[in-house]
């Protein structure tokens, strides 16, 4: 997994969103977030600075801060989520998805919700334990441009 910047943070690749809202999310970062189909996933905001989502299983969100937000809020438990439905709690925008295909498909509108539309390039880098990012912008995603040897997932 390449490093774009010395001490900065390691990028799987670029994943492309479908015309059908479905995004690969590569091997290596299935591996390394122990996500397994067909597991229930959440997306949660991306930071201010790269936009997108992260991408995190009901698990690890349980053993970390947003777990106390899990059992405080029904409509953000994991049965009473629909899934692709965007949920907002405290001003920011969370929807539950299936891993299917080896990826998520999330419905446009939704997408739409995080900054991202159908055929964008979303660059796939290493989170916090917590979340695989999906970032849009920033200056991650400006490096990463000049990088031609990054994969690219997807259609």
């Amino acid at each position: 997994m390449p490093q774009l910047v010395k001490g900065g943070k390691h990028v799987f690749g670029w994943s492309r969103v479908g015309d059908d809202g479905h995004i690969i999310v590569p091997p290596e970062a299935l591996v390394e977030y122990r996500l397994t189909e067909p597991e229930k996933l959440v997306l949660m905001p991306g930071s201010r600075t790269s936009g997108g989502f992260g991408v995190a299983s009901m698990e690890s969100l349980r053993s970390s801060a947003l777990g106390a937000a899990l059992k405080l809020h029904p409509s953000l438990r994991p049965l009473r989520m629909p899934e692709g439905e965007p949920i907002e709690y405290k001003g920011k925008t969370y929807c539950r998805v299936g891993l299917r295909g080896g990826g998520v498909t999330v419905p446009l509108g939704t997408l739409s919700r995080y900054g991202v539309n159908t055929g964008d390039r979303l660059l796939v880098v290493r989170g916090s334990g917590l979340a695989v990012g999906f970032a849009v912008r920033g200056p991650i995603v400006e490096e990463a441009k000049r990088h031609s040897e990054l994969k690219v997932f997807g259609p």
